[in-house]
């Protein structure tokens, strides 16, 4: 017989120490087992505008009757924000692109599905160990992937925030999907780079342990207002947004 699983989650942003204005923007629906990143560019307010226009599109997502009906719901809303976008950045006066990164967890009946574009970030947290599940779509992976630097000088390369996919970007929006087993004790980080350009995956696994190890569904708050708080010590040159999911065996 299969594990009934069931979630809890919390969710913040905040404008960091250099930014004027926050271009992040977070999704978070328990109830259908929905959660969403999605960080801005394009300058001028513009950034503010796509990432908004990503997570509305994602909220009008309807509760699924099965995964594939999941699945397609989140690609069609994608796919419309991508349009959006595309047409606002055609009729503003200053032009160029209007885009922003996004990363999607959707879970259901014991599957965990990742959608992502850009290097916005899913990590997940099991028995002890902490995997990162998705891969940056950036100048700086694609030179990693090449073995023309290594992950070590991928960490202060100037071109580090260059993005080479983002909803809005282009006419088809590429966008990668993956599928996970669910486990009864999973943890999830969905985040932007305004948190990963100052915590290592070292100090992330440890904020998660702590979650998967704790029954109180308030941990998840704890960890959010941690992972925040942390990267404002640590400057936080960029905005930067958290959400983190706990899993649990339905009681």
């Amino acid at each position: 017989m299969s594990l009934i699983l069931t979630w809890h989650s919390a969710a913040a942003t905040h404008v960091g120490r250099v930014r004027g204005i926050n271009e992040d923007s977070y999704l978070e629906r328990p109830d259908i087992g929905l959660w969403a990143v999605a960080d801005g560019m394009g300058g001028h307010e513009a950034g503010d505008v796509a990432s908004r226009t990503v997570v509305e599109a994602l909220a009008r997502v309807p509760a699924p009757i099965s995964r594939e009906a999941l699945v397609g719901n989140i690609e069609r809303r994608l796919s419309a924000a991508n349009e959006s976008l595309l047409a606002y950045a055609a009729q503003r006066e200053e032009g160029g692109i209007v885009g922003s990164t996004v990363v999607v967890l959707a879970c259901h009946a014991g599957t965990a599905v990742c959608f992502w574009a850009g290097d916005s970030r899913i990590y997940r947290y099991r028995a002890g160990g902490l995997a990162r599940l998705t891969q940056d779509h950036s100048q700086v992976q694609e030179l990693v992937r090449l073995g023309l630097i290594d992950r070590a000088e991928a960490e202060s390369h100037p071109a580090g925030n260059v993005v080479t996919r983002a909803v809005g970007a282009a006419a088809f929006l590429n966008l990668d999907v993956d599928t996970q087993e669910l486990g009864a004790e999973d943890v999830f980080l969905l985040c932007s780079d305004g948190l990963t350009g100052h915590i290592r995956d070292e100090e992330i696994a440890a904020v998660l342990a702590a979650v998967a190890e704790s029954p109180d569904p308030g941990v998840c708050r704890t960890a959010v207002d941690g992972l925040l708080e942390r990267t404002l010590e640590q400057g936080a040159r960029d905005n930067v947004t958290a959400v983190v999911v706990q899993v649990r065996q339905a009681p």
